[in-house]
């Protein structure tokens, strides 16, 4: 019977009895030590030192602790909790005055002197208590990095133990796909990039997986980050092992090397990344097509405000091990922008810049903000096959920087619709002049098949090369050989590269 009790129950069992046994002559006191034995399950000699020690027991107990947080200390550290996205406490405290500040100057919070002393004085351990709920075990995603052997010897190797930077500026980068799971046939990817010092972290949407993409989308990258970039470390697939990036990173003199093949952790810093920001707001359904590539590109304008201004980490200083214990030792829980301010590496104007952008931040509406967009992009994917129609399902919507700000900060130019530009300029193209325009000393055996494979790629740009195969096999049984890929991939790469590259330029997507 006392197993079931509640812990609670049996302290207040032990509140009723304690009186009366203390005052019970020594003949009862065995009565009466029996029935509390069999009312809460105790062993005997536990609790009859609980019964001569009743009320030091009540007033020393561990959860009694708890209760001496009222109503608007907890109501404020949910809020609190919420707008910084349910992360742990050992996260959430260091960060809590500067949150409950800014919470505060945005009139979403009102507190009283005593509330926010015992709100700033919580431990860690106290607040977990306090924010205890279900949390649900994460999805694993696909692995779709295709090695590049061929310049591997030019690229230097960095392993997780060499990484002991504190200066910002050198960054490691990774391609997330959003396949489902199935990594066949064309999707979107994010291209995650952060900085190892800070943390501060830039996500990137591509169309489709290519060298061209890739340094396209570090190229924007370099403008987005608010400091220099020294030098950048990838794993060892194809997008970024190819001659593109290293005469890049060479002309623009940026440190360039890459990790063990099959060995995560020497890029643990982005894949970290991965799951804590692509992973955790993405999630793992299947995206495809302009209308899902330009709605993604509007949440990521939202979220590295989000992420770089208003969610701390913490960083490991060392490891001490003990026999079979291993303890870890971490500095506390800081923003990207907060460890950014304490580097020094920027000058004083950008300091004041970024401290009044991130003082003008609502926290709250921005995290709103971002749950729309969120929305939006779960409304864009869609279900194996992903071939489908171009039409957007829905309206796409718009990052308003003004409406999460006290402020006015100009915006970043939205993406330009460029679905009826494809779709006339590629047609008037076909119809002037051959597709490729390259000279070829053997036949083409796709000849009379580019126009077809133009009008697909300007559908869904992110198709890739082996799913157009496919899909031509199935058009022509026997005509294709598996060995033609390498063609149609040079001749799928000069259309991408040349007249797409001129459109989006004509069209202002492209500096």
């Amino acid at each position: 019977m006392g197993k079931s009790l509640s812990y609670q129950a049996r302290r207040e069992v032990l509140q009723q009895v304690a009186p009366q046994y203390r005052e019970a002559p020594s003949s009862q006191k065995k009565t009466l030590l029996d029935a509390f034995v069999a009312t809460t399950g105790y062993h005997r000699t536990y609790a009859r030192w609980l019964l001569n020690h009743a009320e030091e027991v009540q007033q020393t107990h561990g959860r009694s602790q708890l209760r001496k947080y009222g109503p608007d200390v907890q109501h404020a550290l949910f809020l609190a909790w919420h707008a910084a996205n349910r992360i742990c406490a050992k996260r959430l405290i260091p960060f809590l005055p500067t949150l409950i500040e800014g919470l505060e100057r945005h009139e979403h919070l009102q507190i009283s002197e005593e509330c926010r002393r015992q709100l700033l004085s919580m431990s860690a351990a106290t607040a977990d208590r306090l924010l205890a709920s279900q949390r649900k075990q994460s999805q694993c995603g696909l692995s779709t990095t295709r090695a590049g052997t061929l310049l591997k010897q030019q690229i230097p190797i960095r392993k997780f133990e060499e990484w002991n930077e504190t200066q910002p500026g050198f960054l490691e980068a990774d391609l997330v796909a959003h396949c489902d799971i199935d990594i066949e046939g064309g999707y979107l990817y994010t291209l995650t990039i952060t900085d190892i010092a800070t943390g501060w972290t830039e996500c990137l949407p591509l169309l489709y997986r290519s060298q061209e993409t890739v340094l396209a989308a570090i190229q924007r990258a370099r403008t987005l980050f608010p400091f220099h970039i020294l030098g950048i470390n990838t794993d060892n697939g194809g997008e970024f092992i190819n001659e593109a990036v290293i005469a890049y990173c060479e002309q623009e003199h940026l440190t360039f090397t890459r990790g063990r093949p099959y060995l995560k952790n020497d890029q643990s810093f982005v894949e970290q990344k991965n799951g804590a920001i692509v992973r955790q707001v993405i999630g793992y359904d299947r995206l495809v097509g302009e209308h899902a590539y330009r709605q993604l590109t509007e949440l990521y304008r939202a979220l590295r405000l989000y992420v770089n201004c208003f969610q701390p980490s913490m960083k490991l200083q060392s490891k001490q091990r003990v026999g079979k214990k291993v303890r870890c030792v971490y500095d506390p829980a800081k923003t990207p922008l907060q460890r950014l301010l304490l580097s020094g590496v920027i000058s004083a104007q950008k300091q004041q810049e970024l401290i009044e952008v991130a003082q003008a931040l609502d926290p709250i509406r921005l995290f709103q903000q971002i749950e729309q967009l969120q929305q939006a992009i779960f409304r864009c994917a869609v279900n194996y096959p992903p071939f489908v129609s171009s039409t957007p399902p829905a309206p796409l919507r718009i990052f308003s920087v003004e409406h999460c700000t006290a402020g006015n900060i100009p915006a970043d130019r939205s993406v330009p619709d460029l679905a009826t530009v494809f779709h006339t300029r590629y047609r008037e193209q076909v119809r002037r002049k051959q597709v490729l325009g390259w000279r070829r000393t053997r036949k083409d055996p796709f000849d009379g098949e580019w126009e077809q494979i133009l009008s697909w790629l300007v559908i869904n740009p992110e198709r890739s090369s082996g799913d157009i195969l496919r899909e031509l096999y199935y058009l022509s049984p026997g005509r294709y050989q598996p060995l033609q890929i390498r063609t149609l991939q040079r001749g799928m790469r000069r259309i991408r590269a040349h007249p797409a590259r001129k459109l989006l330029k004509s069209s202002g997507k492209l500096k």
